[in-house]
């Protein structure tokens, strides 16, 4: 079994200081966390895998992500860094990994123009790319035969819809039929985030990761609900995710990286410690 990561992310919003740290639940009433640049720092410093910087506004607000946070935040890390938010074309792409990135993530534009993933895959490299599917359950199976069904946890037939535009706008497509599409296009990681799940401190979203995860070869990156280690535990095990990413129980000072990984070792999953 491949090592398993833990990865924290820094969900950022443009402000008057320049970029603020912030979280949520399912995407909405955000809440001031601190400086990404400090947060990069302690996260580095306690022997994170990697961290993923998410401009979670730059699409709904039609910008582009925010270089000079990015750079100022590698400058402070050793470790992988994957930046998101607002990347539209070959050049955001170009600019992101140039400001010290080593991994960008795709979104709302991947589903607009799913050729992106192929273009900047063949420019860049696979590995540079993730491709970032937001979900949300939908129990409306009835008109959605060709969807792909599965089972929630109290037996409750249902499908996930990708939505974009940081949650706000539902696309009707198949969020484990997409995942296997940009597979094929050239993504090389899929960051898989549920919407319902999102800051709610329930856990993750079991049936779509297992079923993503099972569908394709690339490793996956849950996300979405971890309230605790037992969460990311059952994120890897149940959910067979590759990586397990957090925010708010890190931030909070609730967690921290070495106290999670040392929990997921004593339950004999392979971690670097």
């Amino acid at each position: 079994m491949l090592t398993k990561r833990i990865i924290p992310c820094l969900d950022v919003t443009l402000d008057s200081e320049g970029g603020t740290v912030v979280k949520g639940v399912e995407f909405f009433n955000l809440r001031h966390a601190g400086d990404p640049v400090e947060f990069a720092k302690l996260y580095n410093e306690q022997g994170a895998d990697e961290i993923v910087f998410l401009d979670i506004t730059a699409s709904h607000e039609g910008r582009t992500t925010m270089i000079d946070v990015i750079e100022r935040t590698a400058d402070e890390v050793f470790i992988p860094l994957t930046v998101g938010g607002g990347v539209g074309s070959v050049e955001d792409v170009r600019q992101i990994l140039r400001a010290g990135a080593d991994k960008v993530s795709i979104n709302t534009s991947a589903v607009k123009n799913p050729n992106l993933i192929k273009e900047t895959s063949d420019i860049f490299g696979s590995q540079c790319i993730v491709t970032a599917i937001d979900c949300k359950r939908n129990t409306n199976v009835a008109d959605n035969s060709d969807k792909t069904i599965l089972t929630l946890e109290d037996g409750t037939p249902a499908w996930y819809e990708v939505v974009i535009y940081g949650g706000r706008k539902p696309t009707g497509i198949d969020a484990v039929q997409w995942a296997k599409k940009v597979v094929e296009l050239g993504s090389g990681e899929i960051m898989l985030t549920s919407m319902d799940r999102d800051g709610t401190y329930d856990g993750f979203d079991v049936p779509v990761t297992r079923a993503v995860s099972e569908s394709v070869e690339v490793p996956i990156i849950a996300s979405g609900g971890a309230g605790n280690p037992q969460h990311m535990y059952e994120g890897f095990t149940s959910g067979k995710a590759d990586a397990a990413l957090a925010a708010s129980i890190f931030h909070f000072g609730e967690y921290t990286v070495p106290g999670v990984k040392e929990y997921l070792k004593n339950h004999d999953l392979p971690i670097r410690i």
